[in-house]
């Protein structure tokens, strides 16, 4: 048992060169190569993340500008149909206004053809009374005319 025990001391004696260079390997590992290799890719992560955030926040963005501009548009939209809203009643009310016009004009040349007509009537009634009168006359003369006298 000594000599396992003697044989199992020389081996961990030989094995403490290749413990300090295995921990001296690490040591190295982590200094050159894990250290600067974990930097670069939280930066590079931190890029991406940042990247994406700034996607979506110019995302966002745009998504509120077209909101902005649909409105706009809505708007435009109804000012144009309030013009022409309004330039059809315009369009209306000057075709009422001509038509009643019209209407006025017409009935006041109906009231003055009313008017000729009734002052025809009442020369034609007068002269129709002369002429009744005259002819009353004729044939009260004619009448009255001994039967030999006038022919």
């Amino acid at each position: 048992m000594d000599q396992t025990l003697q044989q199992l001391g020389e081996l961990l004696l030989r094995a403490v060169p290749t413990v300090i260079m295995l921990a001296l390997l690490y040591a190295l590992y982590t200094a050159i190569v894990h250290k600067p290799l974990k930097r670069v890719l939280d930066e590079r992560h931190s890029k991406t993340e940042g990247a994406v955030e700034e996607s979506k926040a110019d995302i966002a963005a745009a998504e509120a500008r077209t909101a902005e501009y649909e409105q706009q548009l809505r708007q435009a939209r109804a000012t144009v149909f309030r013009a022409q809203e309004a330039k059809r009643q315009a369009a209306m009310q000057t075709r009422t206004n001509a038509v009643n016009e019209a209407r006025s004009r017409a009935q006041g040349q109906v009231q003055a053809a009313k008017a000729n007509i009734e002052k025809d009537r009442a020369a034609a009634e007068q002269g129709l009374q002369g002429e009744a009168a005259a002819l009353a006359q004729e044939i009260v003369r004619r009448v009255l005319q001994p039967a030999g006298a006038g022919r």
